[in-house]
């Protein structure tokens, strides 16, 4: 038998590690692992696919990351060994090899993307896709439990390079789609043929795998797209982290955004599955802001739907999604799957839910499979930038000048040193909501889904949570002025410093 942790590589709903050796870590998300998971994973496909008889189509894609060409090798070995014929996408977005199972001239049975999102170089892991969406945690700890069961049919094949990998350009053919998409909503008063040829629209790609968007859609769409930056493919990730919610990858963008005078820019995590944007005005659009952005795109097709998001959305926002849009803010749990599964749970029971966002930029569109793609989404911003120029001489960002924002927002990370750190965060968090009772103005916030969310008067709140994975207690803080943060955090301070196995040191 062998040494593999199959248990330890889940993460949520993707397989995760370490897949290049630094001096202080070994790897453990090897070759030698990803066989075990292509072979699994086709394994699987046969038992829910109820197709054991066919030979299945499966391709793979993957973004800059270094350790990709390597593990996409392994996993075609594995595949081939289970005997599905393999079909390379080369550079792709998580979103494109979804879209695989779909579009014309693919449909392949199931797919697979390597990738670990914002995580550093050498970091990675694999998304799972069939036509019915990506997989669900138990279904990837089905994959796993089945790599440790058959671990001898797979390691003692000794395989390290697949005998036949089918050569496609998917990313082509899913540009083309979304262009389509584009074309099909436009303003009559739109160029149709170049509905972008007014605008200068720059793109920052972090050198992950968004670079096709600005050849492939905007110069296509006629956008002038000089001043873009980081499209090149780097998995060192040289210039900034690829993620658009760190504060330094959006103050680039901001800046490339200003200095080249555009109308937009936009922003991608390495894998394209995360997006925001910046206007004209150098406004960043993420967060909060790019809920509400959304959210006044889709209400406007959709009048009193309800917006799923998750929990840790602001007073604000509430406010503008029920008071100014005239839609339902369904405040939900942390993690992207939580929110678009909340949303899928409230349209099967009836209730029109179009949108399901995370402030982390992930967006999931009804009318897109509750696919969380961050082309898309740029896609629905750049319809209705079109639209509302050729109508109503108006700008992108005009559409959320009446949402309120606290003026400071904080969030501090406190790790619980327990090897069983659960039932005591959990009973920290019970014990919260007798301590807050004694605290004048201090009301838990109705409907509320994860941990324990604190109104403190006007748009003050906190909410103090469990992260999803880590031995670590999350809290979240928005306030208008510096005096009610320093209270906010005393109080807290005093309630934590009960629980010795709490390193509260961050709230000083």
């Amino acid at each position: 038998m062998s040494n593999i942790n199959w248990k330890k590589l889940l993460s949520g709903t993707d397989v995760r590690g370490k897949a290049i050796a630094t001096e202080n870590e070994e790897a453990n998300l090897t070759a030698e692992v990803a066989v075990g998971i292509g072979f699994s994973f086709v394994s699987w496909l046969k038992d829910n696919l109820d197709q054991k008889q066919q030979k299945l189509k499966v391709a793979i894609g993957h973004d800059s990351r270094l350790s990709a060409e390597k593990l996409k090798d392994a996993l075609a070995c594995g595949m081939e060994l289970a005997g599905a014929r393999v079909y390379s996408t080369g550079l792709a977005s998580t979103p494109a090899m979804f879209m695989s199972t779909l579009l014309e001239g693919h449909q392949y049975d199931g797919a697979i993307m390597i990738t670990a999102s914002h995580l550093p170089y050498d970091k990675n892991g694999f998304k799972f896709f069939t036509r019915k969406g990506g997989l669900e945690k138990e279904n990837v700890i089905e994959i796993l439990n089945l790599a440790a069961e058959r671990e001898s049919e797979f390691l003692n094949s000794k395989a390290t390079n697949p005998e036949e990998i089918n050569e496609i350009d998917l990313i082509s053919d899913y540009a083309e789609h979304i262009k389509s998409i584009i074309r099909k909503n436009l303003s009559p008063k739109v160029d149709q043929k170049q509905p972008l040829a007014d605008f200068k629209i720059v793109v920052d790609a972090g050198n992950g795998s968004g670079g096709f968007f600005t050849d492939k859609i905007l110069k296509s769409l006629g956008a002038d797209t000089e001043g873009s930056k980081f499209l090149e493919p780097d998995g060192n990730f040289p210039n900034h982290a690829p993620n658009p919610e760190d504060k330094e990858a959006m103050h680039s963008i901001q800046q490339t955004v200003l200095a080249n005078e555009a109308d937009l820019g936009i922003i991608f995590d390495t894998d394209v599955d995360r997006a925001a944007v910046v206007d004209s005005s150098g406004q960043e659009i993420n967060r909060n802001k790019l809920i509400a952005l959304a959210a006044a795109i889709v209400l406007e097709k959709n009048p009193g739907a309800t917006i799923v998001t998750d929990s840790v959305t602001s007073v604000g926002l509430k406010d503008f999604i029920e008071n100014k849009l005239g839609g339902v803010h369904h405040r939900f749990k942390r993690g992207y799957k939580n929110v678009i599964n909340e949303a899928k749970r409230l349209e099967s029971e009836g209730i029109k839910a179009p949108l399901a966002i995370e402030t982390s930029g992930h967006a999931a569109f009804k009318e897109n499979y509750f696919l969380d793609d961050g082309a898309y989404l740029v896609a629905k911003v750049l319809i209705k930038m079109a639209n509302l120029k050729a109508e109503e001489s108006r700008k992108i960002g005009d559409l959320i000048s009446e949402l309120s924002e606290a003026e400071i927002k904080e969030e501090y990370r406190m790790t619980i040193q327990l090897d069983d750190f659960k039932e005591y965060g959990q009973q920290i968090l019970r014990d919260l909501k007798d301590y807050i009772q004694d605290i004048d103005n201090w009301v838990i916030a109705p409907k509320n889904y994860q941990g324990v969310r604190v109104n403190c008067g006007d748009n003050d709140w906190f909410l103090l949570r469990m992260s999803l994975h880590d031995p670590v207690l999350v809290l979240n803080v928005e306030c208008d002025k510096k005096e009610s943060l320093d209270y906010i955090l005393e109080k807290l301070k005093v309630f934590l410093d009960n629980y010795s196995s709490v390193n509260a040191e961050t709230l000083k």
